[in-house]
């Protein structure tokens, strides 16, 4: 890392916090995004099979990205650049390594807009005389098709984005909410939350050897997972949080005027002013992250104690492509064909809004990813390479969601993961505590907790890894 490349950056004032109903935004993108596989597929699938065995995992699991949530954050905001920026920054080598990385971990995350196709092929029907799996591969392509055209004639990208992933998260928590309010659900309810404090009995039945890479992506997707979690840098970015507001937005191909966008950032001036809003912007940091891990750990608590009180009695266990039609029993015990039809519609929206909310990202990784590794590229905008790269993430998508099913595609996708997600807690605390702290004003540099946190996250997924190469070898 050359230090001078952070002394460069220009000082600017950070700006007013806009008020908290205008901020709040990121979080509830994260909260919806991150529904998308654990807490449908991994952990629902647990419960049914294994009972309550496992269930004491999940709350550390998702507790674990809080502290890394809070340090993609603060680079953001402090800088404006995205977090894969400061990682280059870091060391130009690393950069690419990580960038090769992530770009083979989401090949696959096609996977989602087929499995959410499934809910859409179980309630239509249609194409009629079609395979299940052919009809699902129709909804999961017009799906795209839909969500593609939405964001080139979006006139904010960030905004289309935030605001369907709002009705997503709202429409999935007052779903499950009014599922959760069945008689057989809540008497399920107390031993369902002994349960959240450790085994309360013996395993219900034999453990099979192959559900341990499920159970390690039951973990590792208990949240983002991977480089999902990269995602949040994007969206602070976008969203114009702190410095990042000095950065510019990326467009629709139908807006008026593009604005200007830069991969550079800025550094804030040492002021009082700057130190009194600076104070207003690390709470709100706090809280967009908290924002987006408590509400995926209700929304995962809710599916998990669905699954035990529903499935798990009657053996019912979500396979395959057909992920999501299982479960569509949560809703139709207790309120019938009009149950089955609503939590079809809840989870087409759970697993396809994720294809939205990924290829957007994705698109936007790549783009700044190749301004700030290439320098002849700026000759082209970062709005023109980000709509490049997103026809690029929809044909590659398109053509692997023909290779399998969307249960192995994901589990794919979360094992390489997880090599990103055991380097990340350390990249993170030398950018932040090491690079970045000295050029800050002495009111913006990290402290607290939060290092010891982090470390406590390297562990822990340190510990995943190993035991996802144990599992391989024992195999």
């Amino acid at each position: 890392m050359n230090n001078k490349e952070l002394s460069g950056l220009e000082r600017k004032p950070l700006p007013a916090f806009p008020g908290w109903a205008v901020a709040l935004g990121p979080g509830i993108v994260w909260m919806a995004l991150a529904q998308g596989s654990g807490e449908l597929i991994w952990w629902p699938y647990m419960i049914a099979k294994y009972g309550l065995t496992f269930l004491c995992l999940l709350l550390p699991a998702c507790l674990l990205q809080y502290p890394l949530n809070i340090e993609i954050g603060r680079y953001t905001l402090l800088t404006g650049e995205s977090i894969f920026h400061g990682f280059i920054r870091l060391h130009r080598g690393f950069g690419i390594f990580l960038w090769v990385l992530m770009s083979v971990s989401f090949f696959w995350f096609g996977a989602f807009a087929s499995a959410g196709g499934t809910s859409l092929a179980a309630l239509t029907h249609f194409p009629e005389g079609w395979t299940p799996r052919g009809q699902s591969l129709f909804w999961g392509y017009l799906t795209i098709a839909v969500f593609l055209v939405a964001l080139l004639f979006s006139q904010v990208v960030y905004v289309l984005v935030e605001r369907f992933m709002k009705f997503v998260a709202i429409t999935t928590v007052v779903g499950l909410l009014w599922a959760c309010a069945q008689p057989e659900v809540a008497a399920a309810l107390p031993g369902f939350l002994r349960g959240l404090l450790g085994p309360t009995g013996p395993m219900p039945r034999p453990w099979e050897t192959a559900d341990a890479t499920k159970l390690l992506t039951a973990i590792a997707f208990a949240g983002l997972g991977g480089f999902w979690i990269l995602f949040y840098s994007y969206w602070l970015r976008d969203k114009g949080a702190g410095m990042a507001a000095h950065m510019g937005r990326i467009t629709g191909v139908v807006a008026d005027k593009p604005e200007v966008v830069t991969s550079e950032g800025f550094l804030p001036e040492d002021n009082a002013e700057n130190a009194g809003r600076w104070r207003l912007w690390r709470r709100y940091l706090g809280a967009d992250a908290w924002v987006g891990i408590g509400g995926n750990v209700l929304t995962t608590l809710m599916t998990c104690l669905l699954s035990y009180a529903l499935l798990y009695p009657k053996g019912l266990l979500p396979q395959e492509y057909e992920l999501a039609v299982v479960q569509a029993k949560f809703f139709e015990v207790g309120w019938g064909e009009i149950g089955r039809i609503l939590f079809l519609i809840v989870a087409a929206a759970f697993l396809a809004d994720t294809w939205l909310a990924t290829a957007d990202a994705v698109s936007r990784m790549q783009a700044d990813i190749v301004h700030v590794l290439f320098p002849r590229s700026r000759r082209w905008s970062l709005r023109v390479w980000y709509y490049g790269f997103l026809g690029l993430m929809t044909l590659v998508t398109c053509l692997t969601m023909l290779l399998d099913t969307p249960g192995s595609l994901i589990l794919t996708s979360a094992v390489i993961g997880f090599a990103g997600t055991v380097i990340f807690p350390v990249a993170l605390y030398l950018l932040n505590y090491r690079v970045l702290a000295p050029h800050l004003p002495a009111w913006a540099r990290p402290g607290g907790a939060n290092p010891w946190l982090l470390g406590v996250s390297f562990l822990a997924y340190l510990g995943l890894a190993l035991a996802y190469g144990w599992t391989l070898l024992a195999g």
